[in-house]
């Protein structure tokens, strides 16, 4: 708790008076387009829907449950493998039943017959607990489904209820994720920008990022969703064409989303001194907010896009086709699929890039364009033998990126140490596959074996793998480089240039008065191998610890044996 002398160090009795000095209230950008604020009170809400409100809440929500007798379920977001006894073992879409969740990290739960310890940021918890409690206790997803099927049939009167309970669930956390950005921006960015010798316009901007415009653009949002919203009769609730009206607006997000990783760690730096620390909890005392940290508070919009399509999916469930909104929030959850699709790929993608722009500062002799130039990941890499004309076989190791082959040597003496040779343009040749055995074309016998053949000359490039499996890797490897392409042109995804000039700044600033030779470089990134885009996990866990960094991506897993090999083979390492 922040003493009182504390918060009078900030600030007098005039700057915290929201009214300036004519009378007039303070201008802000915060208002809707005709002027007016639809706000609703803190006490409004914490009526409404406390357990939203009261920092861990849902835990205690949880437990007063579980300490009625009530059974509390929840669903797998994600596989997870455990080799220990003491924590519990599922797959994505299996059913536990909550048993214990004092802990905000680790909760107990039961699977089927096992009692363990599972993360808790792994799984959701069932909006409508009361669904077939007996369901808690078996995985099988299609008799569940059936089961539960034929329950709706009989009993359509509980399925407007679970209807109701979602729509309510969307209505209340809008409201007060509404509440929670107004916090922040009248909260914090007003009492910030009034502090011109502690916070510099450059500083606010990396730690807000574009906040403000989510603010103005969820509450035109929350605006159309109240006139849909059916108070009488919530399950009647037509609010599937609020959703495709704004979903360009959703795009936002995404601008919001890869700042957000900066925002933390220029925030983490401010919080090292003290100043700031009284600071920011005087803005949160005087603005009568509940306990939550800042860094928290600028989590949740990165954790609200990406909860959409889970409300989305949840409502769909319990609409019938003969419901008058079942279309549109069919139609809904695919465009808020698609939307979190787009943050987490843009997000992806721009965490990679300075680690390839330190890649390429690693390999001896580049020549041409940077590599950011026109790629923004790894595909796939590992040696070849590629075959001249003249039958000379040469070993290269290629790695294979978004639009580019790059061929690299090894070093006689330093096998760790790359130099370049060389790159294809993908966009302008096509793999053909290459049977074993005599080559007409070549006059020569080949074993794993696929060429590269020149669109616009029909010049051909021949190479051959070790294995059979080898081969296998690199024509996949090729028809998922193709595929993430056309994804990319298909949802315009582009790396802004000011962004790749600066990574490559970064790792030219790294790397800069180390000599070749030295493991002083990082290795290049991880690849991931990724499904088509619609079959790509787009939620996250809504209960990650407020202290971690937040990532748009699924729960991290061990290097896999073909990284480990990738990273013996590439320069620099550490």
């Amino acid at each position: 708790m922040v003493a009182r002398g504390e918060i009078a160090r900030f600030w007098s009795l005039e700057s915290l008076h929201m009214v300036s000095s004519d009378g007039g209230a303070e201008s802000s950008a915060l208002v809707d387009d005709n002027g007016s604020e639809e706000d609703f009170s803190y006490e409004e809400l914490c009526q409404a829907n406390p357990r939203y409100l009261q920092p861990g809440g849902e835990q205690l929500a949880i437990n007063e449950l579980i300490s009625d007798g009530s059974v509390v379920c929840a669903e797998a977001l994600w596989d997870h493998v455990t080799m220990d006894d003491q924590e519990l073992g599922f797959k994505a879409g299996d059913v536990i039943q909550v048993l214990e969740a004092s802990n905000k990290d680790w909760w107990w739960g039961r699977n089927e017959d096992k009692e363990a310890w599972f993360p808790a940021s792994f799984v959701r918890l069932r909006v409508n607990q009361e669904e077939l409690p007996e369901s808690c206790s078996s995985s099988h997803g299609e008799e569940q489904d059936e089961d539960t099927s034929k329950a709706r049939h009989k009993h359509p009167e509980s399925q407007q209820q679970m209807r109701t309970n979602v729509i309510q669930e969307i209505m209340n956390t809008e409201r007060v994720y509404i509440k929670h950005l107004k916090d922040i921006c009248e909260g914090y960015i007003r009492q910030c920008r009034k502090h011109t010798g502690m916070f510099t316009v450059a500083q606010l901007a990396t730690i807000f990022g574009n906040i403000e415009d989510i603010y103005k653009f969820q509450r035109k949002f929350l605006k159309d969703l109240e006139k849909q919203y059916n108070k009488e009769e919530p399950h009647l609730s037509e609010i599937g064409s609020c959703f495709l009206e704004h979903q360009e607006g959703f795009a936002i997000y995404s601008e919001y989303c890869n700042n957000h990783p900066g925002a933390c760690v220029e925030l983490s730096n401010l919080m090292k001194h003290s100043k700031y620390r009284h600071f920011f909890e005087a803005c949160r005392l005087l603005q009568q907010m509940i306990d939550i940290a800042l860094d928290g508070f600028l989590l949740t919009p990165v954790q609200k896009i990406c909860k959409y399509p889970l409300q989305l999916a949840e409502l769909l469930k319990y609409t019938t086709q003969e419901h008058g909104d079942y279309n549109n929030i069919k139609a809904a959850y695919e465009a808020m699929k698609n939307v979190a699709c787009l943050i987490n790929e843009r997000k992806r993608k721009l965490e990679s890039i300075d680690k390839i722009a330190r890649w390429q500062v690693s390999i001896v002799g580049w020549e041409g364009l940077d590599i950011l130039d026109r790629s923004s990941e790894l595909i796939h890499s590992g040696e070849l033998t590629k075959i001249t004309r003249q039958g000379k076989s040469q070993q290269r190791i290629f790695f294979l990126f978004d639009h580019q082959l790059v061929s690299c040597k090894k070093d006689l003496l330093r096998r760790d140490m790359l130099y370049y040779k060389g790159r294809m343009d993908m966009d302008e040749v096509e793999l053909v596959d290459v049977e074993d055995g005599r080559d007409k074309d070549w006059s020569l016998s080949l074993r794993n074996a696929f060429k590269l053949v020149s669109k616009a000359t029909d010049e051909v490039h021949l190479f051959c793998a070790r294995k059979q499996e080898d081969k296998a890797r690199w024509l996949q490897a090729y028809a998922d480089e193709r595929r993430r392409v056309q994804e990319d042109q298909q949802m315009g995804m582009e790396i802004p240039e000011n962004q790749k000039k600066l990574a490559m700044l970064n790792a030219q600033k790294a790397g800069h008065g180390k000599s070749k030779g030295y493991n002083s470089c990082p290795v290049a990134p991880p690849h991931q191998s990724l499904p088509p885009l619609h079959q790509r996990h787009i939620t996250v866990p809504t209960s990650i610890p407020q202290q971690q960094v937040f990532a748009l991506a699924e729960p991290k897993r061990k290097p896999s044996i073909f990284w480990h090999t990738f990273h013996k083979l590439t320069p620099f390492r550490k």
